[in-house]
């Protein structure tokens, strides 16, 4: 097991997941250490979401090797899951247009306190239990640049009138609360502006160079910037043997944990009226109640090389059949 104190050094070794009707990706090669910022560019279909979804143990692989922290995929899934988290992922770790962001960093908060920390945490007073929470929430709209009185109505605001960007960060802040090892960020820059998504890698770089290891899925990494490990998806060609033949590999996906999509309707149910003693840090209110911070880790460098080679006799394929692999790999997701 890894002993780096909090980011998680990631491996990957001739790593790929197969669907139905073909590979997702496959032939994936990278080593990033510790605290580094890991671009996975792609062009959509590539298998950029299903690389980010095996990386993190909610996606069975199919092929090659990998290690989170030390531990390996898929062999150890439930517990690279335990360490890492999901941001911006869409139909697996999405925000709730409907709720403001009060209720989702609430929301959040609560399961982090009742699912999250340990039991010893749990039987500390309401009161130190609630400024735990407040102090990990603030820490993570810190981290994550999100300053809650430059939004429309505050604390108040609905997602549905934040800024791209704005939501990139709250999406962000949200998977922050639970301190991971290794954070992964979808879509990073779906849409945003040149100012925009300048400003989004400052922030990944920021958390990298805080000591999380960051996963960032994007379609165009930033220019000349050598501290990032670069990760490219796409057409390959077959790593093993023919299409049906024995031995070849398949892979199921595995749904995310429920603590993964702590931005949906947690708080809409039974819990709202615990959960409303949560933070409302806008109106003098309180975090809702959770108790681990997220420790802080050293930086790490790193260099990646995905390449690939043709094995003698493997059959040619082409980029729509791995399009149709990554949709029915994902299929199980949401995100088909």
């Amino acid at each position: 097991m890894d002993s780096t104190p909090h980011g998680a050094a990631v491996t990957a070794a001739g790593f790929g997941v197969k669907g139905p009707r073909g590979w997702a990706f496959r032939n994936i090669d990278f080593t990033a250490g510790p605290g580094s910022l890991i671009a996975v560019q792609g062009p959509s279909g590539s298998g950029r979401t299903g690389l980010l979804l095996a990386l993190t143990g909610r996606m069975k692989s199919a092929a090659g090797t990998a290690e989170v922290g030390g531990l390996p995929l898929p062999k150890k899934k439930a517990a690279v899951r335990s360490v890492t988290a999901l941001a911006h992922v869409p139909g697996v770790a999405e925000l709730d247009p409907a709720l403001t962001v009060g209720e989702h960093l609430r929301e959040r908060a609560l399961l982090q306190g009742r699912f999250g920390g340990s039991l010893r945490a749990l039987l500390r007073p309401r009161q130190e239990r609630r400024a735990a929470a407040r102090a990990l929430v603030d820490a993570a709209l810190s981290a994550a640049g999100l300053d809650l009185e430059t939004l429309p109505k505050g604390i108040r605001t609905s997602v549905r009138d934040l800024e791209r960007l704005e939501a990139l960060r709250l999406s962000v802040a949200l998977a922050l609360i639970g301190g991971p090892r290794l954070l992964a960020v979808d879509d990073t820059d779906l849409k945003l502006s040149d100012d925009e998504r300048a400003a989004a890698w400052r922030m990944l770089h920021g958390l990298a160079a805080a000591g999380t290891t960051v996963l960032a899925v994007c379609s165009e990494p930033p220019e000349g910037d050598a501290d990032v490990v670069l990760v490219r998806t796409g057409s390959q060609p077959e790593p093993s043997s023919p299409e049906g033949a024995p031995g070849t590999p398949t892979a199921t996906p595995d749904a995310p944990d429920a603590t993964d999509t702590a931005d949906t309707a947690a708080g809409k149910g039974g819990e709202a009226g615990e959960a409303a003693e949560g933070s409302e840090t806008a109106e003098g209110g309180e975090a809702g109640e959770g108790s681990q911070s997220g420790p802080s880790g050293s930086d790490g460098t790193s260099s990646a090389d995905n390449t690939d080679s043709t094995p003698a006799g493997a059959p040619a394929t082409d980029g729509h059949d791995d399009e149709e692999g990554a949709a029915d790999a994902l299929a199980e997701t949401g995100r088909a």
